[in-house]
């Protein structure tokens, strides 16, 4: 698992249990979450944007008024947000959905979107393009890591790795460090995401069929049925 930690035992718990049963789980963030001790200026703000779980708990610990209503990108930081207690609305499942809602819906504005340093869609700059006034603040920064100990020691052996990947960012990490022998079975939230892969020596590359949790455990779910087939290990579902 290459997400944050706690991030990444959320996505393992909810793994069904015969899965997790079948496997062994190396935890090996290659991304660490740092907030940024900023102030966050909402006078005249009428709603946030929140593109990424981290942004919420960034926002969170920056004391960012709960008043404003939250305009989210998919469920888990749609539910971050509503956990954290902002009136959040999933208004997509990509940051380009959410662009085509707001564009569509053009709530009050100006809204401002609270993301970390490093960020895909340029939200802020095509929404205030097209007449909708939004506001930008980096909230927290991602700083990579190499894999720990345990696992390159996996990565070297003769083993399946199945490696789910959650963001481009990651993704290029990912194939950056990859340096091992291991029969190698990836997993992709996105295209954009398996891009940085399709380089890499791999058995198999699973897409999620939408950027969301819940197809991503899917897709785990299937890999490890695959993977233990290749192996000669029995399944029976």
């Amino acid at each position: 698992m290459t997400r944050p930690r706690a991030a990444s035992e959320r996505f393992v718990a909810q793994l069904p249990t015969r899965v997790r049963s079948r496997v062994e789980v190396i935890y090996s963030p290659i991304l660490e979450i740092r907030p940024v001790r900023v102030t966050v200026q909402t006078d005249g703000i009428r709603g946030l944007i929140f593109t990424s779980a981290n942004s919420v708990n960034a926002a969170a610990s920056l004391g960012v008024s709960r008043e404003l209503p939250a305009y989210c990108v998919g469920p888990a930081t749609t539910g971050t947000a509503k956990g954290a207690g902002w009136d959040a609305m999933m208004v997509g499942q990509t940051a380009e959905e959410l662009v085509a809602y707001l564009l569509k819906h053009r709530p009050e504005s100006p809204l401002m979107h609270l993301r970390g340093e490093h960020t895909r869609g340029n939200v802020a700059g095509r929404l205030t393009e097209s007449g909708l006034t939004v506001q930008e603040q980096v909230v927290y920064q991602q700083r990579l890591l190499p894999v720990t100990s345990e696992a390159a020691a996996v990565v070297a052996g003769e083993s399946p790795v199945i490696a789910p990947l959650f963001s481009p960012r990651t993704a290029r990490q990912f194939a950056e460090i990859w340096t091992g022998p291991a029969p190698l079975w990836l997993a992709a939230i996105s295209e954009a995401t398996a891009e940085p892969l399709y380089s890499l020596d791999y058995q198999r590359l699973k897409i999620a069929n939408e950027p969301t949790p819940k197809k991503m455990r899917k897709a785990v779910k299937k890999l490890v049925k695959h993977a233990m087939r290749v192996e000669g290990i029995e399944t029976t579902d």
